[in-house]
């Protein structure tokens, strides 16, 4: 059986199974200065762009300038020819928010006009500029884009190019002959100019299918051999007379030299219709036609006097048009079958693509007479013509972090389904769904029907913020499968309701917003009973469970390198009176985030994070008790160190989420060194010893404890989150014991009403052996103390690597011996530092000894609280991870994550790289940044002085956009009600502002996006 997200479609697979479009050259995943991010090792989808000195490559294929007069014919073109530089900004229909370049050619000088592909042009929003052969520069913004078949028409302002003169190529759609030599000129494999030769070798294929996304159909296919690449969709191939006769658009990616052109009948019209201001109708029946040979035809029924007719008509012709796909409930609905061939259209036959558009763009609400054989009968019908620009999207809505909008045409025929339904184009936020992204469509909200966007907008405006709903939805893949699931709806991150829709006169999305979020239905007080444990032979133990809760934490924006923008596990209550509870932070890394605390599976209570530890990997977040009317049991905690050997109990959750228990023992207890995240840091535990077990449980369960037994925990058992995997991209995670006297003091001064202030020494420490010490210049004297104090572990701790941002007085390499007069041979001893503002250290420092006094560093400004998101990057101070692994911080002003489709990822702000000044004005902070920032003009360029987290500088151009990506300011405020206030500015200026974007479009860097749990 099928599982949703793998790829399988209702239509035939291809044939050509190798086909691929080389359509847009997309951008690295890094750019080559500035990013050190290693995704460019994990599955970069191209090479970074290589432009010659001169802009140009010398003609590729032989015979490409062996004639004199095709030299000048291509000195002629080029001038016509720009390279197209855009951004698909949010995901739309069938394509995704991207980062992008591919190429396109003047048609109108005049009133400028640039025709391209339609996968360039995009479905969605659109935004990018043009680079002509000169190197001069200007916007460009879409006119038309075509419903279905694979062109679009961009508009640029002729008197923005002063340098050269603006010229058009003519189209020229009845001079593509087979034979013909011709020449692809474009932007292939990211090269500013390339120039392929070919000859064309059929005009009659059928439009290639590339899979799951945005697909051609209802139109023949021209077939040349001229092997371009990524980013030569919409070069024009131009014959030896300088015309443009065709528009490329696709190829194989197996090694073949095989292109597929698009021909330019349709294109010419749309141009004609758009110069003389009139609309550009497009009919359907909603049938799919394909083009096959006569042998093909006979077998489906074409008798020999129709085929004797036909071919007399048309005597070059070799196939006919056979019914494909009819899609349900669509106009050919039950009239015209799968497998008819079509034979005449209003009386006159028919053979082509190109004569069926023009007799159904002309009759758009009227009806037409098509005849067709099936099974070698005559079947004749009477079909209204309907519009096709009616059934695609120029609109969405975006709620919760998500954004949807009416089934389109062509997801429709893709599935071949009707035309019909609301589907989630950006299923992020609260509709973040199991699974893939892509290919949801919404059945129910709220037990209410949502057949169409208009409906979908109206209960939606009914559902409050905070609301748990009950959702219905399928995938396209499995329209079999009703799911059902239970959404949490978040309308105060994102609290605008906002609709966008198409403008085709300036190019633009006009955005509006359509209804505030409703205040949250205040909490009531419920009733649950816990599950009992009757088969466990450990009655006190398996009574635990009562001291267990389940949380689910979800992240609006990404913070601190975290690559998840939400996570499920289980917390320890440690106090039912007060709701205190302790949980790992590889669940709640940070308090910019929603946390839903489910007691007893039944019962659903917010929370809030009330402490963060910097070191020890535990966040205490905390409940209403008041709404939990269940006997919740205050776990135990031991105030002794568990031992290696002892024996324990391990009671936890694996992934299943059931509770697991075993008798056990303590298999090791040491200083352990989470690994971390090179390409992207984020928080990890350091500084403390790890318990592990003799149990298969242990690998399994990522939160539990382990306990006496007569109920006593003795340890928390924790999700560490470590680094992300070279092979894989995945992130690992370590699932390790903490001793619970480590927490005792926070936990006890938190019940007590106060807010924990924590010093530390502002350095990773890892062990060293007596073997290594006496090199390092130890005396025998300090080996024996060490061999008596602690003769489990003969063990010193030396300074690993020291963190940047503070005044150092320990240096790598140093040996610590003792702290306040106290010998450390075990980490837990280092616990000292948290209460003292000064260490009396005595250390041995390159083999001699000392003694001095060692500054401890608070630890309140180590969490995040304020981010920026510019230009679609997440700006933050650089968070403790980075402190940690960096020896020099270069500014507050550091790339956390950035969004796909946005300016940062056009131009190349990458995650880890940290900007040090705008326009020549240093920033050594995120205030002084916004101040800067908010001087610049909409749609003007600035510079950025970046430098990348190996210390290499460089300037970063950029062109603000705040039309999309208007910046947006987070500053941690304990009396908003979600403990942050938000604040957006437009052109500069503070106003109410729109919603952050969806997290689920950020990436943090490191390889690629990482789906939720």
């Amino acid at each position: 059986m099928d599982r949703v997200g793998e790829p399988r479609t209702k239509r035939k697979h291809p044939s050509d199974s190798a086909l691929d479009r080389p359509s847009k050259q997309l951008k690295p995943q890094e750019p080559p200065i500035l990013d050190q991010d290693p995704a460019r090792e994990n599955g970069a989808l191209y090479a970074a762009e290589s432009e010659l000195e001169d802009g140009r490559l010398l003609p590729l294929a032989s015979g490409a300038a062996d004639t004199a007069e095709w030299q000048a014919t291509i000195e002629a073109v080029v001038r016509n020819v720009v390279s197209i530089r855009f951004c698909q900004t949010c995901s739309f229909d069938t394509d995704q928010a991207i980062s992008s370049e591919a190429t396109g050619f003047v048609v109108d000088a005049e009133k400028g006009f640039i025709l391209t592909n339609r996968h360039v042009v995009c479905s969605g929003p659109f935004w990018g500029y043009c680079i002509f052969d000169n190197h001069e520069e200007c916007d460009v913004y879409p006119v038309y884009r075509d419903p279905v078949h694979d062109f679009g028409i961009l508009r640029f302002d002729p008197k923005a190019i002063k340098y050269m003169p603006v010229a058009a190529l003519e189209l020229r759609p009845d001079l593509a002959r087979v034979g013909a030599e011709i020449r692809v000129v474009g932007n292939d494999a990211g090269e500013k100019l390339s120039i392929l030769s070919g000859v064309i070798s059929r005009l009659d294929r059928n439009a290639p299918e590339y899979g799951d996304g945005y697909c051609d159909f209802n139109t023949n296919y021209i077939q040349a051999a001229a092997a371009a690449s990524g980013g030569s969709s919409g070069s024009p191939v131009v014959n030896i007379d300088g015309y443009a006769v065709a528009l490329q658009a696709g190829g194989r990616s197996d090694g073949a030299a095989t292109d597929y052109f698009l021909p330019l009948d349709r294109p010419l019209r749309a141009l004609e219709c758009i110069r003389q201001g009139s609309p550009i109708s497009r009919g359907t029946i909603q049938c799919q036609w394909i083009i096959k040979p006569f042998d093909e035809c006979r077998r489906l029924g074409l008798t020999a006097e129709t085929e004797g007719a036909v071919r007399a008509s048309f005597p070059k012709e070799t196939g006919m048009l056979v019914a494909e796909i009819v899609l349900p409930e669509g106009p050919a609905d039950t009239r015209i079958e799968e497998g008819d061939v079509l034979i005449k259209v209003n009386g006159q036959l028919l053979t082509q693509f190109v004569r069926l558009d023009e007799i159904l763009d002309s009759n758009v609400g009227n009806t037409v007479n098509i005849l067709v054989q099936r099974g070698g009968q005559d079947m004749e019908v009477q079909l209204r013509i309907g519009d096709l620009h009616a059934i695609t999207p120029d609109r969405f809505i975006t709620v919760a972090g998500a954004a949807f909008h009416d089934l389109s045409y062509q997801q429709a025929r893709l599935y071949a389904v009707p035309v019909k339904g609301v589907y989630a184009c950006e299923a992020a936020g609260s509709f973040r769904f199991d699974g893939t992204e892509q290919g949801w469509m919404i059945h129910s909200i709220d037990q209410k029907e949502t057949p169409d966007l208009k409906t979908f907008i109206e209960v939606m405006k009914e559902i409050p913020d905070r609301a748990r709903v009950v959702v219905t939805y399928k995938h396209l893949r499995d329209l079999h499968t009703l799911n059902t699931s239970i959404l949490y709806i978040d309308r105060h991150w994102t609290s605008k309701m906002r609709m966008a829709i198409r403008n085709d006169t300036t190019g633009l999305w006009d955005f509006s917003d359509v209804a505030d979020a409703l205040p949250p239905i205040p909490p009531v007080p419920r009733k649950a009973r816990f599950i009992r444990l009757d088969s466990a032979r450990h009655s006190a133990a398996a009574d635990l469970v009562r001291s267990f809760v389940r949380i689910s934490c979800i992240m609006p924006v990404k913070l601190d390198g975290f690559p998840r923008t939400r996570k499920t596990g289980f917390g320890l209550v440690v106090d039912a009176d007060k709701g205190l509870v302790v949980v790992s932070r590889a669940i709640v890394p940070y308090d910019l985030c929603d946390i839903s605390i489910t007691v007893a599976d039944s019962i659903i209570v917010d929370g809030k994070v009330l402490f963060l530890h910097p070191l020890q990997n535990y966040a205490i977040i905390q409940y209403d008790p008041s709404l939990v009317e269940a006997p919740v049991l205050s776990a135990r905690l031991s105030e002794e160190t568990i031992k290696q050997g002892d024996s324990t109990i391990f009671l936890g959750f694996n992934q299943n989420l059931r509770v697991v228990v075993a008798e056990t023992t303590v298999t090791d207890i040491t200083t352990v060194a989470v690994p971390a995240n090179v390409s992207a840091p984020r928080y990890r535990a350091i500084n403390l010893d790890a318990i592990t077990v003799d149990t298969n449980l242990s690998g399994q369960c990522g939160s539990g404890v382990l306990v006496a037994d007569d109920g006593t925990v003795h340890a928390l058992w924790l999700s560490y989150l470590g680094e992300r995997s070279s092979s894989s991209s995945k992130d690992i995670e370590y699932h390790l014991g903490l001793a619970t006297p480590t927490l005792l003091s926070t936990v006890r001064q938190i019940q007590r009403g106060e807010v924990p202030k924590l010093r530390m020494l502002n350095a990773e420490f890892n062990t060293v052996q007596m073997s290594q010490a006496r090199i390092m210049g130890v005396s025998e004297e300090w080996i024996q103390q060490v061999e008596a104090d602690n003769p489990e572990r003969h063990q010193l701790f030396m300074v690993r690597k020291v963190e940047c941002g503070h005044e150092q007085s320990l240096q790598e390499g140093d040996v610590i011996l003792s702290l306040n007069g106290k010998l450390i041979t075990r980490v837990s001893e280092l616990d000292i530092m948290y209460d003292h503002h000064v260490l009396d250290a005595v250390i041995i420092r390159k083999c001699v000894e000392m003694r001095m006094e060692v500054p401890t560093v608070p630890t309140d400004d180590l969490e995040t609280d304020r981010a920026v998101i510019f230009c679609g990057a997440v700006l933050h101070r650089p968070h403790h991870a980075v402190r940690q692994q960096i020896s020099k911080m270069h500014s507050e002003v550091y790339v956390s994550a950035r969004t796909r489709g946005s300016p940062s990822y056009q131009y190349g702000l990458a995650p880890t790289n940290f900007i040090t000044a705008v326009n020549g004005v240093p920033t050594p902070d995120l205030i002084t940044f916004v101040k800067e920032v908010n001087k610049i003009p909409d749609n003007t360029y600035f510079r950025l002085k970046a430098v990348t987290f190996d210390d290499v500088p460089g300037i970063v151009t950029m062109k603000k956009n705040d039309h999309y990506f208007p910046t947006i300011e987070f500053i941690k405020d304990e009396s908003e009600a979600c403990g942050w206030k938000r604040q957006t500015y437009d052109h500069g200026a503070p106003h109410k502002g729109v919603d952050a974007l969806p997290s689920e479009t950020m990436n943090e860097g490191g390889g690629q996006d990482i789906d939720d749990d």
